[in-house]
């Protein structure tokens, strides 16, 4: 399986951003300590800013630099000036966008793109093809794609629409008609909550590659969170192939170069995602502390943080007085109750001081 960051590109979607050329190569650059398979850098033909990033991320990464392009000459001939490695050709493909979009069949789409993907190999790059509003599409007409084109083909779920069970069930059924998934990729967006588990579901199921954003970066309600996709396949016993112990300084450093933030309580990257402080929890954790957490954030390049206060119990407050190697007396106990309850919260460090001086 492989990841495809699409940060660089999804994030200029969201409405009043705007980054330089500086802050997305910046952000590409730090991207490139997960060792991803891909690294989605723009759309060249809209602008100049564009092609800069695109340009210059492709001189610098070792992940594969893609560019993406309409089905129209020009754009194409602008994602391959870049220099891209991929050069990745969105259509539409539903009833709906065909209709309101393009205002054409879906085979005068389908010969469209037959003819940019034979440019984008005469200019020396990997076509990938995008089927925009793939999952609200037929099956058959999605399984002829994959029939009709020898590259990689993303299955997009372009409004965030669909459910994991959905997406499993259609899936299979491209399977079934058969579709080898391991050509496959897939796009979520996550206007129902569900981008993430979607994607977890489409790895489950057998797709090659899997679309992700740093922090759900990404138009709207955004995509799969990259440090959430990797953090769950782990925890599952799977092989993200990017360098896990990275996961998390990587994201808050494209998060710092883009001049973005996230909720205290964002899975995986929130600051309270990996703090504990009521009292039995960290009774708890002070000896095992997989008791009360999902993942060790040391895996992923993070840290837990133990908080100690006025709900410190007394199991906590005799574990913190044997750490320093002190009798945990009832008397000993209560006055570090009391310490903690007046100088707290404090963390871990700071309780250990505490308990000392008891």
């Amino acid at each position: 399986m492989r990841l495809c960051d699409v940060t660089l590109r999804e994030a200029v979607q969201l409405s009043d951003r705007g980054y330089t050329v500086d802050q997305r190569v910046a952000a590409g650059e730090a991207l490139d300590r997960l060792d991803l398979s891909f690294v989605q850098a723009g759309f060249p033909a809209v602008d100049e800013t564009e092609r800069e990033v695109t340009a210059t991320l492709t001189n610098r990464l070792d992940a594969e630099v893609v560019a993406i392009a309409r089905g129209v000459e020009s754009d194409v001939t602008a994602a391959l000036e870049t220099g891209a490695d991929v050069v990745e050709l969105f259509v539409p493909v539903s009833d709906k966008q065909l209709e309101h979009v393009v205002g054409t069949s879906r085979e005068a789409m389908y010969e469209t793109a037959g003819e940019r993907i034979t440019q984008i190999r005469e200019g020396g790059a990997q076509p990938h093809l995008t089927l925009m509003d793939g999952f609200r599409t037929d099956e058959r007409a999605v399984a002829s794609a994959f029939e009709r084109f020898d590259c990689p083909i993303v299955v997009a779920d372009t409004v965030g629409a669909r459910t994991p069970s959905y997406v499993a069930g259609y899936l299979r059924t491209l399977a079934d008609l058969g579709v080898d998934l391991s050509r496959a990729g897939v796009h979520f967006h996550d206007d129902l909550g569900c981008a993430t588990a979607n994607a977890l579901v489409a790895a489950q199921t057998g797709v090659d590659r899997i679309d992700v954003s740093v922090a759900s970066l990404g138009e709207r309600a955004g995509n799969p969170a990259t440090e959430e996709v990797v953090t769950a396949i782990v925890q599952e016993g799977g092989d993200p192939e990017v360098q896990t112990e990275q996961l998390i300084p990587t994201a808050e450093s494209v998060l710092d170069a883009l001049g973005e933030s996230v909720d205290a309580r964002k899975p995986v990257l929130g600051r309270e995602v990996t703090t504990h402080e009521s009292g039995i929890h960290t009774d708890a954790m002070l000896t095992d502390p997989s008791t009360f957490e999902p993942f060790d954030p040391a895996t992923f390049g993070g840290q837990r943080r133990l908080v100690f206060g006025a709900g410190t119990g007394r199991g906590a407050a005799r574990k913190l007085l044997s750490r320093v190697g002190g009798e945990a007396t009832d008397e000993r106990v209560e006055t570090l109750l009391d310490r903690l309850a007046a100088e707290g919260p404090v963390e871990l460090e700071g309780a250990l001081s505490l308990a000392e001086g008891v």
